[in-house]
């Protein structure tokens, strides 16, 4: 192992335990509580809140701020100098005292699927892209491999040892191995097949869709199988949104399956499909892998008005996401108290807003709206701050005082 320049090992063992000292605080064993609670569908004290800056991070810590040159060592920085923001930032992001340490995957073929999926971008800066599909005639279909995956141990034993060796006496690693396929299976469809053709496919060729989404359900499926043969699959109930009691307990040997963890999932490319369709061509698909979890959230920035039945069909349901472009009082109307509402915010609502005062208006008509739900408040998919540094800061005051009004 090289040896790590000493100054940016002495600057991120500091900021480690800043991070750790604020996972160990009483503000933040309030914050858990409250996901933990909301998630078992009781009353926390107020519902949680939280945001994630996504694309806004290059405005809220640009890169020139960093001070490693080391590639680890600065991913570890600008990891926990995030970590540091959102504690200003005040909202309920709940912080493990500990660092995780993914497990590291094999997989063959190298491009998963046998085929190589490609794009066509704009050259802009944060511009726009286009799917450059590999599968574009029915006879490519053929080329599609089924992904094999088997854990890298000698490696993931590395990375192990490396974080010991730097933080184990200030933030402890912990290994996380999770399947290494997700179920949301329509992001993969359309980046194989192009969202438009996709579209048209599923009236047209509708042969060519069931083919394709068999092929991603039984891959997913083969991952979770991999991952529980590790005997090293880890429950994911720390984290935001997923906050919750363990779920369920470990087998006789210690080990635990995909029935100890929540799976967080999405029909999104299917967002202007028919009801019908949707479960057809990709609910049916997703519900192998979802019975094989504990419990599951549904949904995005995707609109499921005319869709709610459908996903509260799902045996297994505890988080309905609603999005700005889900009608609320329906979703309220039918969830009632036996779901959980993570209720999303519009980002460019929030970022553009030019009267802060706006921004409590919505969130107390939303609450009023949603009052005897179980309720999480959840801000993603930000972009960009558009030139508003402390916007972030604002709502989350704003999100946690009508919380506390409506609880």
């Amino acid at each position: 192992m090289a040896e790590l320049p000493p100054r940016e090992v002495a600057l991120v063992r500091e900021l480690a335990r800043q991070v750790a000292d604020h996972a160990h605080s009483a503000e933040m064993e309030a914050a858990r509580q409250r996901w933990r609670r909301v998630n078992a569908l009781q009353r926390p004290d107020r519902a949680p809140v939280w945001c994630r800056p996504v694309g806004a991070w290059a405005e809220l810590l640009p890169d020139a701020v960093l001070e490693c040159e080391e590639p680890w060592l600065r991913s570890l920085e600008r990891r926990f100098r995030q970590a540091l923001i959102k504690r200003d930032i005040g909202d309920d992001e709940p912080l493990d005292p500990w660092l995780p340490v993914g497990a590291v995957w094999d997989c063959e073929p190298p491009n998963r699927w046998g085929v190589e999926i490609a794009r066509h971008h704009s050259g802009a800066q944060g511009g726009a892209w286009a799917y450059d599909p590999p599968l574009k005639t029915e006879s490519h279909f053929a080329r599609l491999a089924s992904p094999r995956f088997s854990l890298h141990r000698q490696r993931t034993d590395d990375a192990l040892d490396r974080a010991h060796h730097l933080l184990g006496h200030v933030l402890p690693p912990r290994l996380v191995c999770s399947p290494p396929l997700g179920a949301i299976l329509c992001t993969d469809a359309a980046a194989l097949r192009g969202l438009t053709q996709l579209m048209l496919d599923m009236a047209t060729a509708p042969h060519l869709v069931h083919r394709l989404m068999a092929h991603l359900r039984d891959a997913a499926l083969a991952g979770i199988d991999a991952a529980e043969s590790t005997g090293l699959l880890t429950p994911n109930h720390t984290g935001p949104m997923t906050c919750s009691e363990p779920l369920g307990t470990p087998d006789a040997r210690g080990r635990h399956t995909a029935a100890n963890c929540w799976l967080m999932l999405n029909s999104q490319e299917f967002d202007p499909v028919s009801p019908a369709m949707w479960e057809e061509f990709l609910l049916d698909y997703q519900r192998p892998i979802m019975a094989r979890y504990g419990l599951v959230g549904y949904g995005c920035c995707e609109g499921l008005t005319q869709k709610i039945d459908g996903v509260l069909s799902i045996s297994n349901l505890r988080i309905f996401v609603a999005s700005a472009w889900t009608d609320l009082d329906a979703v309220v109307d039918r969830c009632g108290s036996d779901y959980v509402i993570m209720w999303r915010q519009k980002a460019t609502d929030v970022v553009f807003a030019q009267d802060t005062a706006a921004l409590r208006r919505d969130l107390e008509e939303g609450l009023r709206r949603l009052e005897g739900c179980h309720v999480q408040i959840v801000l993603r998919e930000l972009q960009t701050l558009a030139g508003h540094p402390r916007r972030l800061h604002e709502w989350t005051r704003h999100a946690k005082d009508a919380a506390a009004k409506f609880a």
